[in-house]
Order: structure tokens, then C-alpha cells, then sequence
């Protein structure tokens, strides 16, 4: 039988071992959501191999969607589990890492050669190593900011693009480099450790003004006058925000990193990206 350690580990043995434990069953509701973004990555990548980009990008978005929405359910039905956690995770490498990359070396950055491979597997590879990075630090990231660009928003920058150039009818060569920049800017922007707002900190809970509604009623609106561009346009301005973030914070003298000073574990725990 082993021995106990002496090596000055017993503290940290100890708090792990009164952490509380997730579940180890199977729930139904948010994993079945988990599944279907898991089939919007899928067939986006089907899509593209048809040619069908204008469907392809949309199935990404739909998986944006829904990965939203599958650990919110988790939580408000109780029903939070270890196993939907990494089936989470693994929807996450499919929908926003995979499809994405497979979608944008299809639709242009094939003509590129070698370097368009090169491309889609550094976003490819970027979005997991995010992924990876984020289930090991979730117990020690600020959960009001990502520790990065959150592999959803990284995917709808390249799939927003090249949705808006399937609706203004511009041809793949035209774009193609924009597209190479924009596939590595998104990718490495993933596992650098700029502050992205994560909106973890607003509750749906609580009250708000009549005036929030308005707004919302008004972002409506505008989303629908040309969805590919106001939609595209939002996430440049949030995949550009992290960077504003470090500025402002270095400017000020504050710390730029996320990790937090304390070492509770967040609220947050388990719902990725």
C-alpha cells in the first residue's frame, strides 16, 4: 500500500480532495445540444466538399449557437457531468477548430499550395491547443476574461468572412490572401494570452432597465438589415477588443494577464468557451 507523501503536497492533496466532484452519468438535454453543434461543424465540412460555402459557414454559426446554449442548460437543469464536459470540449476541436479551417481551405486557400495547407493546420492546431489550454486552466483564469480568442469568435471571423464574399459575390482568388491573413491572425490570436471579455459575469437572473430591452430590440434590427456584414463586422470589433484590453491595461500599469490571484475555483467551471 502506498505510503503517505511527506513533501509538502499533503496541503494541495488535501483541497483537491474536498473540491467537489462532477457527476460521472449521462444527461440527455444538454448533451443531445452538445451533439447537434457537434453535427453544425460536421456539416459545414460536408457542405464545403459540395461546394455549398453559403451553407457550410452557416452551420458553423448554428454551432456557435448552440454551444452557447448547452452549458447554460447544464446548469439552470443541474444536470453538469465530467462526461459533458469533455464531450463539450471535443464538439468545441470539430466546430470551431476542424470545420473551419477545412471550410476556408476549400473555398480559397487551396489555390495557395503548400501555404494554404500550412495555414488551415496552424488554425487547426492553435484551436486545439486553446482548448486544451483552457480545460487545464479553468480553475485558475479571471472568469470575466478569456485567456485568448475563444475558439467560437475565432471561427466566426473566418467563416463570417467568407460567408459575406459568398454574399457579395467576390471571387475566392480576389480574397485569397485576406483570407490566409485573417486564418492566422484568428488562430494565433487563439493561444496568445491577451484579455477577451467573456460576458460570463452577466447574469439573465436579474432585473434590467426597460431601456436594455430597447437595445436589444434595436441590435435586432440591425443584425437583420445584412446579417453577413453586421455580424462579420461585430466579431473584427471582438476579435480586436483583447488587444485594446492589453493596451489600456499595460497603459495603466495594471497586469494584463487573467490568471487569477486567487485559487477558489470560478462559478464558471466546465463551460467552454
Amino acid at each position: 500500500m502506498n505510503q503517505p507523501m511527506h513533501d509538502g503536497t499533503d496541503t494541495e492533496i488535501e483541497r483537491a480532495s474536498d473540491a467537489p466532484r462532477r457527476p460521472k452519468g449521462i444527461y440527455f438535454l444538454p448533451n443531445m445540444i452538445t451533439l447537434a453543434a457537434l453535427f453544425g461543424g460536421f456539416y459545414a465540412v460536408v457542405m464545403a466538399m459540395n461546394g455549398r460555402y453559403d451553407l457550410a459557414t452557416v452551420g458553423i454559426f448554428v454551432a456557435m449557437v448552440l454551444d452557447s446554449l448547452d452549458g447554460r442548460v447544464a446548469r439552470l437543469t443541474n444536470t453538469q457531468s465530467a462526461f459533458g464536459e469533455q464531450m463539450d470540449s471535443l464538439s468545441d476541436m470539430v466546430s470551431f477548430g476542424a470545420a473551419p479551417a477545412l471550410v476556408a481551405y476549400e473555398w480559397a486557400l487551396r489555390d495557395l499550395g503548400r501555404w494554404g495547407w500550412i495555414a488551415a493546420f496552424v488554425y487547426c492546431a492553435c484551436a486545439a491547443l486553446r482548448l486544451a489550454r483552457f480545460n487545464v486552466n479553468t480553475g485558475v483564469v479571471d472568469k470575466r476574461y478569456f485567456q485568448g480568442l475563444p475558439s467560437p469568435a475565432a471561427a466566426a471571423l473566418v467563416s463570417g468572412f467568407i460567408w459575406l464574399m459568398q454574399e457579395t459575390e467576390v471571387a475566392p482568388t480576389d480574397v485569397t490572401w485576406v483570407l490566409f491573413a485573417l486564418t492566422l491572425y484568428a488562430g494565433l490570436t487563439m493561444v496568445t494570452n491577451v484579455p477577451f471579455y467573456s460576458f460570463k459575469d452577466l447574469s439573465l437572473k436579474k432585473s434590467v432597465p426597460f431601456a436594455a430591452l430597447v437595445l436589444v430590440a434595436l441590435g435586432i434590427a440591425v443584425i437583420n438589415i445584412h446579417p453577413p456584414t453586421v455580424l462579420f463586422l461585430l466579431f473584427v470589433v471582438y476579435g480586436l477588443s483583447g488587444y485594446g484590453v492589453y493596451l489600456w491595461r499595460k497603459s495603466k500599469g495594471r497586469p494584463t494577464s487573467v490568471i487569477s490571484t486567487s485559487t477558489d475555483e470560478p462559478d464558471e467551471r466546465g463551460l467552454h468557451d
